[in-house]
């Protein structure tokens, strides 16, 4: 396909399967990412790794809870060292953390991911929670294991490895739902709760002041060392956009006896405003296809945030899985190469608009298991018979091909 780097994940209870190196390394783990790391680099790519998306040991999640313990930043910081030790001097490019939005919100608010945590008023099926406090703790230990893991990095292997580190952070673009002042700065605000929760904190050094505002009392802060660890604790942002939703304020405050990060916000976010879709909804509900919105979200970024260097980690777009489609049609997928082709377009944009916009990965090189959504969506340039596990080109990888080759 001509691309020139590969972006995966490492499994953290796939390498220290108790979660403490204490408790033993699993080097069957350790080998498989090693060949992994080897084949990627022996075909002329580079090899750009998360170090955390979202699986964590059980162990650690019934012993203290994961993320909702500050216990979590000394067990985090010895597996990346073991990462940094092991695999550092081949991966020039480490990401901390992989959307800690997602995490924090759909494991501690919604409860719709691993752990399915948060207040019974929420969903039923949740396993115990708070939505309105634990999120922000998530959210907050998340940080902080983020900036001790960057100083490590920073203080003992970027000298002789010669690599940079970051973090990936995942934003919708917000669009007022009409004109007032009102929408407008719901708009914003949003951002702040979804985006500015974590970016503001590594360029600021605290969360913004919306959030400070609105959330009071049950949003940690952060001791003034803290704060001076985070600021600037990135050589690169990681930016995963995919959609766009149109934002309204809602004036009514809160309950006070069922509080959550989502009701926090005081907004109304919605994919049509009188009857009209924001753009043509994808396979998943939550993706309507808006190319617009990723120049409008680097600019912002660019503007807000002093300018960072950034890395497109993900941009894609699914259909929903039809297992009687015949394998001939499921691979006349236009309608991807249209989503990609006008990001892009956008994202040449914003480059010529002054963004330092550094690398681009599309989501995803494969059709795969898409968390809560199983095998009921297909987001790969490539198919995937899932009886088979036998791969083919979709038009849209024929078409990545050319474009690069360009």
């Amino acid at each position: 396909m001509n691309a020139d780097s590969y972006r995966f994940s490492i499994s953290w209870p796939r390498v220290i399967p108790y979660g403490k190196i204490s408790k033993g390394i699993n080097e069957k783990g350790i080998e498989y990412y090693n060949n992994l790391i080897d084949e990627i680099l022996a075909y002329g790519l580079k090899p750009v790794v998360t170090i955390f998306h979202w699986d964590l040991p059980q162990a650690l999640d019934e012993e203290y809870g994961s993320f909702l313990s500050p216990k979590i930043i000394k067990d985090f910081h010895d597996y990346a060292n073991l990462l940094f030790a092991r695999f550092g001097d081949r991966v020039k490019d480490w990401i901390t953390f992989n959307e800690p939005w997602t995490f924090s919100s759909n494991g501690y608010d919604s409860g719709t991911s691993a752990p399915g945590r948060c207040s019974a008023w929420m969903n039923n099926n949740c396993t115990g929670g708070n939505s309105g406090t634990e999120p922000y703790l998530v959210a907050h230990h998340q940080l902080l294991a983020h900036a001790d893991v960057v100083k490590l990095y920073r203080r003992v292997y970027q000298a002789r490895q010669k690599g940079q580190i970051g973090i990936t952070l995942v934003a919708e673009w917000m669009v007022p739902f009409s004109n007032s002042p009102l929408d407008q700065r719901a708009a914003i605000r949003a951002l702040d709760f979804m985006f500015g929760w974590f970016m503001n904190p590594l360029v600021y050094g605290d969360y913004p002041a919306s959030m400070r505002i609105l959330v009071r009392d049950r949003l940690p802060k952060f001791t003034p060392k803290q704060s001076k660890e985070l600021i600037g604790s990135y050589d690169f942002l990681g930016l995963n956009y995919y959609t766009a939703n149109y934002v309204a304020h809602i004036t009514t405050p809160p309950n006070k006896v069922n509080l959550s990060y989502s009701t926090d916000q005081r907004v109304n976010r919605t994919p049509s405003r009188n009857g009209k879709l924001i753009g043509a909804q994808a396979g998943s509900t939550w993706l309507h296809i808006y190319p617009k919105g990723i120049w409008d979200l680097l600019l912002y970024v660019k503007t807000k945030y002093k300018d960072p260097i950034i890395y497109i980690t993900e941009n894609g777009v699914d259909e929903v899985n039809n297992p009687t489609l015949p394998l001939k049609q499921a691979l006349q997928d236009s309608f991807r190469i249209r989503y990609y082709y006008q990001h892009l377009q956008y994202v040449r944009k914003a480059i010529k608009n002054g963004v330092r916009v550094m690398a681009y990965y599309g989501w995803a090189i494969i059709d795969n298991f898409e968390w809560s959504a199983g095998y009921s969506v297909r987001f790969g340039i490539n198919y995937v018979d899932y009886s088979t596990l036998k791969r083919f080109r979709k038009l849209s990888s024929y078409w990545f091909e050319r474009f690069l080759r360009k």
